[in-house]
């Protein structure tokens, strides 16, 4: 039964190695997967209100002291001035996962795939280290903030626009409480690099400029995040960065001389680069 089991599996890293269909689906779901594991475990923590509210209350008191908590009249800018309140709506909402997804489309079939490679690798990584912070220090958003603490928000998405991540069909993988770090802006610095990091064209490097300064500015505007989320945000793409080049430097070499070991020398040549 061993045998047979070890046979099929050389088989089957043999075929996907060699067939680029095999290997563009095996690609496709394995970041689809992470991605829905990533959202699934976020979503399961959502019962820790007054930890949450305290945590957030301590944000503001920190950002207070440090003389630059400017969301609530960054908010009201928005609420009393429809088009920001519109603007800052869409780029919050489109200016994330579905730019992730279509930046990640155009590098990998468009010949970008080294490139593709590290930043799937710094993205799924921040998501893992952001899940553990999530699950550590549970922080409520701005919007969220109970009324009586004169803090006066307004959750501008929900009050004005036809979407939500809060919509009951998403709950499941929604966790309110996940502001800290904030992955809309980490994922947005992680984006934009890439654009800039992979193409010669003045339009998309502007694009890749102006996209991490967008979705700054609309957390706050929103209300969905506090400043040092964002400074958070941009600390675990980092680390998630740093664990992407490791990767690149040692990990998939380790991988690759594990896989050869273990298939058959025939199936070798086959698996000397690594996946993506």
């Amino acid at each position: 039964m061993a045998i047979e089991v070890s046979a099929a599996s050389r088989r089957i890293v043999s075929a996907v190695s060699r067939n680029r269909a095999y290997r563009d689906a095996f690609e496709i779901a394995l970041v689809g997967i992470a991605f829905l594991l990533y959202f699934l475990v976020r979503g399961s923590v959502v019962d820790r209100d007054a930890e949450a509210l305290r945590n957030a209350l301590d944000i503001v008191d920190i950002e207070r002291a440090l003389g630059f908590f400017w969301e609530p009249r960054l908010n009201e800018l928005a609420v009393d001035h429809r088009v920001l309140e519109q603007l800052f709506n869409q780029v919050y909402f489109w200016l994330d996962f579905p730019v992730i997804v279509a930046v990640g489309l155009w590098m990998y079939f468009f010949g970008h795939r080294h490139e593709y490679t590290v930043a799937r690798d710094a993205v799924l990584a921040s998501g893992a280290i952001a899940l553990v912070v999530y699950h550590l220090f549970p922080v409520m958003p701005p919007r969220l903030v109970p009324a009586g603490y004169g803090l006066g928000f307004v959750d501008t998405v929900k009050e004005s626009s036809n979407f939500s991540y809060q919509a009951q069909s998403a709950q499941p993988f929604v966790n309110p409480y996940a502001a800290v770090p904030s992955l809309h802006f980490g994922w947005q610095l992680l984006v934009g690099g890439v654009l800039i990091w992979t193409s010669s064209h003045w339009f998309a490097r502007g694009l890749g400029f102006l996209m991490p300064i967008q979705q700054f500015a609309a957390v706050l505007f929103t209300a969905n995040h506090y400043i040092l989320d964002a400074m958070a945000g941009a600390v675990v793409a980092l680390m998630g960065l740093l664990v992407a080049m490791a990767l690149q430097r040692w990990g998939y070499a380790a991988a690759s001389r594990l896989a050869e070991r273990a298939l058959a020398p025939g199936d070798q040549a086959s698996v000397r680069s690594p996946p993506g």
